[in-house]
């Protein structure tokens, strides 16, 4: 139960950053770099939570499934 939270709690962070790279984007018109650091720190948690998944599945924590 504790991995699924953990995940939805990363899928939230990324949707997060892309929302607010948007903003900066819209607001700042190349202004400033928050655009920048909003949309790398959505591709640091991004590869992070593949990262977890991955090391999840191997140890045994994360169990696949088949549809």
């Amino acid at each position: 139960m504790t991995s699924k939270i953990l995940i939805v709690v990363f899928l939230i962070a990324i949707v997060w950053n892309l929302g607010a790279g948007l903003y900066y984007m819209m607001t700042d018109k190349g202004g400033t770099d928050r655009t920048v650091k909003a949309l790398t720190r959505r591709i640091g948690i991004s590869v992070l939570l593949i990262v977890l998944i991955m090391i999840g599945m191997l140890t045994g924590y994360i169990q696949p499934h088949g549809l």
